[in-house]
């Protein structure tokens, strides 16, 4: 149908009992509720199976014999009844919205609580969209179902049962006869499901690789224009697009054709009932009552199926959603605390650092360190330069625990470090990225973020410390200055100074610069270097840097090459050897100055 191709077998995905249970238990604290829901809905669907019975109980006694004795009792009565299900219906959309609000809470508690606990390596594997796509969409589409599937669940198969059994009792064969219908009915549901959710499949996942698209094409504005491609771009976006009206128009066209065959089965019923109900009542056999409350019930008898089929397919599409929400939130960290970790009796580290013949690998089994011994005192600033791939963020991230090593052991005070627990190491690291990353808030917000009980005072002193306080203080705000998204209105290198000064607030004993100064102009990293200098006193600071001009006063030097140190010194010992150092250092220079000469003839 539409072109488009399918097989059934495609579809029959093992409904996973275990999942939803687990799924469900977000739903504990409000099971109070549902019961209640669940109840409510046992009303309401009660006064919809009473309604027609009512309209009989009228027309047999009050417009056939024209009589009105005890209309006035009946009226009210009726809207009574009609009163109560009014406030039915409100209970029930209140109590419904209440679960439905609450678990996605739940959901989205537990996930974020998770979030925080698992490891580094984790968020280096995991596309950042997969974690946005499972905290928002699947945890609306779980909760929503959770909610509202009851409500159609409930009220589907009660008012199911209740009217078959009132029929079944008033006219046994004419019920038979309206229910031989409903096997046509499921059958054209269960066919149209199928095709249906192929093509919502097919437009969802066209749908990712517009959205894809689109934010490709903004992040990439620049890119795109310098290399000439916005045609083969928008060719490109034309060729989904063109895909995404296929597919939804297929989509369309088939839901289009679902409702009105499900409402011709629904007549073919409701005429059969009309012509043997009609028989019956020019025979004597029934009263006029008798067949509009069969005809009532004939064309009500239909929706319900539709909404329980609906239900059933939903939880059979949504269960993709359950198992990813369900594997995030059981997945488990891959560095814990041991059960002897325990903070230092001192309180406090004092930075020396000592790997013990570290072998490690990623998941890819390829060693990146192999028999990897250093010492470093404590104090000291030891500088990491070398070619790309080296291992130098490598060594970086095992000191920070972000990996463990694979084998071998790191030491922090002649203490092994897993032995540490890692919120307090992780309390006296300060790392400086590349890119800065700011919050959002405000600047004195952003500083603080390094010392939460840190006063105002203390802030501009940090700031001062780090040479940051002179442009802050010519922002209009200044220090109550709202940063925009990604720090948008500042500079790289101002940036750069406020993360210095949160770092300085913090006051760590263990100082990590993976290319500070790599993305910033010469006058900012002029700032920066002499930030640096300040940051560097009295802490064990590792620093990994491309411009070899910012490391001459590091303690130490070490080139790194596959995984290995292959020269060490301060920066006039590396030179005198005239090494891997001494042709790093003079190559780069010489590109310095050639860019410094090109700009002096421009």
């Amino acid at each position: 149908m539409g072109g488009i191709e399918f097989h059934e077998a495609d579809f029959q995905q093992q409904f996973d009992i275990g999942i939803w249970k687990t799924i469900l238990r977000f739903a504990k604290p409000y099971r109070n509720t549902m019961f209640l829901l669940g109840l409510f809905m046992v009303f309401v669907a009660g006064v919809d199976i009473v309604m027609p019975l009512m309209t009989k109980y009228a027309i047999d006694h009050f417009i056939v014999p024209v009589q009105s004795d005890g209309l006035l009792y009946f009226t009210l009565l009726y809207f009574s009844i009609a009163i109560f299900q009014a406030l039915n219906v409100g209970v029930f959309i209140l109590l419904a919205g209440k679960v439905e609000t609450g678990v996605s809470y739940a959901i989205r508690r537990d996930g974020f609580q998770k979030l925080q606990e698992l490891s580094f390596s984790f968020y280096d594997k995991t596309p950042v969209g997969w974690l946005m796509a499972r905290m928002t969409s699947d945890t609306s589409k779980l909760s929503e179902i959770i909610a509202w599937g009851l409500v159609d669940l409930v009220w589907g198969t009660t008012l199911m049962s209740g009217i078959v059994l009132v029929m079944l009792i008033m006219d046994w064969k004419l019920t038979l006869l309206i229910l031989s219908i409903v096997p046509l009915l499921a059958w054209i549901s269960r066919r149209f499901q199928i095709i249906i959710l192929h093509s919502y499949r097919i437009v969802k996942k066209t749908n990712s690789q517009i959205t894809a698209s689109f934010n490709e094409g903004i992040m990439s504005a620049l890119t795109t224009k310098t290399l000439v491609r916005e045609d083969d771009n928008y060719r490109e976006f034309e060729e989904l697009a063109n895909r995404m009206y296929r597919a939804s128009f297929n989509a369309a066209v088939q839901s289009a054709l679902y409702l009105p065959l499900v409402q011709i089965a629904a007549m073919i019923g409701t005429a059969m009932a009309v012509w043997f109900g009609g028989k019956g009542v020019m025979s004597g056999d029934i009263s006029y009552g008798m067949l509009v409350m069969f005809l009532s019930y004939a064309g009500f008898f239909f929706i319900p199926i539709q909404e329980v089929a609906r239900v059933f397919a939903e939880l059979q599409n949504a269960q993709a959603s359950a198992e990813r929400v369900i594997s995030l939130i059981q997945t488990e960290p891959d560095i814990v605390d041991r059960p002897d970790a325990v903070i230092p009796e001192t309180g406090i580290l004092r930075g020396q650092i000592r790997f013990e013949e570290v072998y490690f690998e990623y998941s890819s089994g390829q060693p990146i360190l192999e028999h990897f011994n250093l010492m470093v005192e404590a104090g000291s600033t030891i500088a990491l330069v070398g070619k790309t791939g080296g291992g130098k963020t490598s060594i970086i991230s095992l000191l920070c625990r972000f990996y463990e090593p694979t084998q071998g052991t790191i030491f922090i005070d002649d203490l092994d470090y897993t032995k540490i627990p890692l919120k307090f190491l992780h309390s006296n690291l300060g790392v400086i990225l590349q890119t800065p990353h700011l919050f959002s808030g405000t600047i004195l917000e952003n500083i603080r973020y390094g010392k939460l009980t840190a006063t105002d005072e203390e802030i501009i002193t940090a700031a001062k410390a780090v040479y940051c306080h002179d442009f802050i203080s010519q922002l209009p705000e200044q220090y109550n200055t709202v940063i925009s998204e990604g720090g948008a209105n500042l500079s790289t290198g101002q940036k750069q100074l406020i993360s210095l000064a949160r770092a300085i607030l913090a006051d760590p004993t263990l100082l990590i610069m993976d290319e500070a100064t790599s993305s910033v102009d010469t006058e900012a990293e002029l700032l920066i270097q002499k930030a640096l200098e300040k940051l560097v006193k009295g802490r064990t600071s590792f620093i990994i840097a491309h411009r070899l001009s910012t490391i001459q006063k590091a303690n130490r030097i070490l080139v790194i090459e596959n995984g290995q140190i292959i020269e060490d010194g301060n920066h006039d010992e590396l030179i005198r050897q005239e090494g891997h150092y001494h042709q790093l250092y003079y190559h780069q220079f010489q590109d310095q100055a050639a860019a410094t000469e090109l700009r002096k003839r421009k």
